[in-house]
């Protein structure tokens, strides 16, 4: 498969490195467009009051670009720009991040949100995040390219995102693999932080604000990943509740 693939931590993120060989591995064609820098959080913004620069980055086993935007950014550019206009790739995968992305994470999820760019493409997307904070990604970069080289994308709707989520911890005690749907339970807030910078002025610093989730939610991808279990949950982005369309209907004129 052609396979073009980002994220959210950076272009020299281990987490990018480790799926960039794996998918490799696989015999895949990658191509690796991702942020020059960190742009975990920023969804799937755009840069558009601004130009974007995009740096050729060669190593030995490894090349790809390093654009000065977001996430998106980078997926558009490699579908729109970077490249020959016919180049189309047959899987947008990006990850692995640094960290979970299950329930409401998503709604801030670069990784999500550069995957999310690919769907709207209607091309096959793959979130990949790791519930750890351990450097090495290599077993869930192995797992998941392999999981990725045996799906028949092409029998899957279209316009949708794939998130997949690794339990924190080696993969021996992973206990399997849950298709479940996204926990839609609401964060409880948490204050931000006033501190002070060197020079005594004031700042504000979100820390652990969105921090306190309902991870016990049975059934759900934080359910079953705080269970120690890889989740996989297919989500679309068509934000309509039809259920409040009859509760506003008087308004019409």
């Amino acid at each position: 498969m052609r396979i073009l693939l980002s994220n959210d931590d950076g272009i020299y993120a281990p987490g990018l490195r480790a799926l960039y060989d794996a998918l490799r591995a696989e015999g895949h064609e990658v191509r690796a467009v991702a942020p020059s820098r960190e742009q975990s959080g920023v969804g799937s913004s755009v840069t558009s009051r601004r130009p974007l620069f995009a740096a050729s980055v060669r190593e030995p086993s490894f090349e790809g670009y390093a654009v000065d935007g977001t996430p998106a950014d980078c997926v558009m550019l490699g579908l729109n720009g970077l490249f020959p206009a016919d180049y189309r790739p047959d899987l947008v995968v990006s990850g692995i991040n640094r960290g979970p992305n299950a329930g409401m994470d998503v709604v801030f999820s670069g990784t999500v949100g550069a995957a999310l760019q690919g769907a709207m493409a209607g091309l096959p997307a793959l979130a990949v995040s790791h519930a750890d904070t351990s450097d090495d990604y290599r077993e869930q970069a192995a797992h998941a390219a392999a999981l990725a080289s045996r799906v028949d994308w092409t029998a899957l709707p279209v316009n949708r995102v794939y998130n997949l989520n690794y339990p924190a911890g080696p993969l021996a005690e992973v206990k399997g693999l849950k298709v479940c749907p996204q926990s839609v339970s609401w964060p409880e807030m948490g204050r931000f932080e006033e501190r002070r910078d060197p020079y005594g002025r004031p700042y504000w610093w979100m820390g652990d604000a969105l921090a306190h989730y309902r991870v016990d939610d049975p059934g759900t991808d934080k359910g079953w990943l705080h269970r120690g279990y890889i989740t996989l949950t297919p989500l679309r982005f068509a934000f309509t509740d039809e259920t409040a369309l009859d509760a506003v209907k008087a308004l019409e004129s």
